[in-house]
C-alpha cells in the first residue's frame, strides 16, 4: 500500500528506488502497468542499481549506534553470512527518504548504504537537481519527520529538527503538533509494531491550502485549523498495522507547486 515509499517522481522522471527490506525488493512491479503508460507518454523511466541484499550489503552502523530502529533500517542481520554474490556495502534509498523542494531534494543519510545512494543521485541528476543531504534525522523515511506544507511552513515531529535541516531552510516556520494521543492497541499482537504513533504527522498536502490529516488526530486538526488551513480528516484506524499515512499511501505523478528554485 505504500507506493510513496519505493519510487522517485522527479518532474517527467519515475525512477524506482533500492530497497533494503528483501520482502520489498519486487514491490514496484505492482505498479509497471502505469509506468509503463507514462513511459509511453515521453516519461522518463529508470531503475537505480538494484542490490544483491546478500548478509554483507548492510551498513549496520547506524542500528548498532542507536537505541532505537523505528521503521526497520535494515534486515534483521545478528551473523553476517558470507555469500559468493557479495559485492560489499551497497546503495540502498528509499524514495520516502527524500523531501523535494521543487529542484532540491533533502536526503536523509543514516549509514553508508544510504550515502552511496545519494552519491548515485547526484551523479544521475547533475545540475537539473540539487542533492542537500541531512544527517540521521530517522532511521530512514523521513515523512513522518518532516513534510512541506507551503513554501516556508513545515510541519516537524518536534523542534529540533529545524537544526538538521540545511542551512537554507532553517528561517522556514515549524508547525510542531501536540503529542499523539491515539494510536490503535491490539490485545492479541503487542509485539507487531509496523509504525510508531507518529504516523499521523504522514499528512499529504493537496495544495497551499489543503491537507488530508486522520480524522483520529484531533490535536493535529486543531493547530493547522488555527494555521488557516483547509484540513480534510479521513478515517485511518489501523495505521498501525498499515505501517504508513496518507503521504505513503499516495504518489503524486502530475503536481503544480510553489516550491521551484525557493532556495536559490
Amino acid at each position: 500500500m505504500n507506493i510513496r515509499d519505493n519510487t522517485l517522481i522527479l518532474g517527467n522522471q519515475i525512477i524506482e528506488t533500492p530497497p533494503a527490506i528483501r520482502s520489498r525488493y519486487l514491490e514496484t512491479r505492482l505498479l509497471a502497468p502505469v509506468f509503463n503508460a507514462y513511459w509511453e507518454q515521453g516519461a522518463r523511466w529508470t531503475t537505480m542499481p538494484r542490490p544483491t541484499l546478500t548478509d554483507n550489503s548492510f551498513d549496520l552502523s547506524y542500528a548498532r549506534d542507536t537505541a532505537t530502529t523505528l521503521g526497520g533500517p535494515t534486515e534483521a542481520i545478528e551473523d553476517p553470512r558470507p555469500s559468493p554474490y557479495d559485492v560489499g556495502v551497497e546503495m540502498m534509498l528509499d524514495g520516502a527518504q527524500v523531501l523535494r523542494l521543487g529542484r532540491d531534494l533533502v536526503v536523509n543519510v543514516a549509514q553508508e548504504n544510504h550515502t552511496r545512494g545519494a552519491e548515485w543521485l547526484e551523479r544521475h541528476l547533475g545540475h537539473e537537481y540539487r542533492v542537500r543531504r541531512v544527517r540521521r534525522m530517522a532511521d530512514n523515511h523521513i515523512d513522518s519527520m518532516v513534510l512541506a506544507l507551503k513554501p516556508g511552513v513545515f510541519l516537524a515531529r518536534h523542534d529540533g529538527i529545524r537544526d538538521l535541516m540545511p542551512e537554507p531552510l532553517r528561517s522556514w516556520r515549524y508547525l510542531v503538533p501536540p503529542e499523539p494521543d491515539a494510536f490503535p492497541v491490539y490485545d492479541d499482537y503487542e509485539d507487531l509494531v509496523l509504525t510508531s504513533p507518529y504516523i499521523d504527522l504522514n499528512v499529504l498536502s493537496v495544495d497551499e491550502d489543503t491537507v488530508l490529516v486522520n480524522e483520529e488526530c484531533t490535536g493535529l486538526v486543531k493547530l493547522l485549523e488555527a494555521e488557516g488551513f483547509d484540513v480534510v480528516p479521513v478515517r485511518h484506524r489501523h495505521r498501525r498495522l498499515f505501517g504508513g499515512g496518507f503521504h505513503c499511501f499516495t504518489l503524486d505523478t502530475r503536481r503544480t507547486g510553489g516550491f521551484e528554485d525557493y532556495l536559490s
